[in-house]
C-alpha cells in the first residue's frame, strides 16, 4: 500500500512506515496528560482519554482515525480531507479516517479529538 502525502509535501525518508512514525510522535506528545494512555482498538494502536477512545492508527489505511463530533466528521468528508471509518462495512458516525499524511493536520485533528473526549467526560 502506498502512503499518500499532503500535496506539495516531500515524503519522509523512512518509506512506508512514515505514517505510523508520525502517529507515534504526535500521540507521544499527548502522554504528558496522565488521563491519556495507549491502548488498542480492534487490534490497532489507539489513544484513550480517561477510558474514552480518542484516535487510532489504521495500518490497512496507513492513516489516522479520530473520533470527532458527527458534524465535523461530515464536514471533513465533504471537503475531501477524510473518508468514513467503516471497519467491516459498518460506518462509525463519529469517526473519520484521514488517509493523507499531513503532520500539521493530524496534530490539529488529534487536539480536536482530545477536546471532544474531554467534553464527553463532563456530560
Amino acid at each position: 500500500m502506498t502512503v499518500q502525502h499532503a500535496k506539495g509535501a516531500s515524503p519522509p525518508a523512512s518509506g512506508g512506515d512514515d505514517a505510523r512514525a508520525v502517529y507515534d510522535t504526535l500521540t507521544d506528545d499527548l502522554l504528558y496528560d496522565p488521563a491519556v494512555g495507549r491502548a488498542t482498538m480492534m487490534g490497532y494502536p489507539c489513544i484513550r482519554l480517561a477510558g474514552r477512545f480518542v484516535a487510532s492508527y489504521d495500518a490497512k489505511l496507513g492513516g489516522l482515525v479520530v473520533k470527532l463530533p458527527r458534524e465535523r466528521v461530515l464536514q471533513l468528508i465533504e471537503d475531501g480531507t477524510g473518508e468514513p471509518f467503516a471497519p467491516a462495512g459498518k460506518i462509525f458516525r463519529e469517526w473519520i479516517a484521514i488517509p493523507i499524511v499531513d503532520r500539521d493536520q493530524w496534530h490539529t485533528l488529534l487536539a480536536e479529538a482530545v477536546d471532544f473526549a474531554r467534553k464527553g467526560l463532563a456530560e
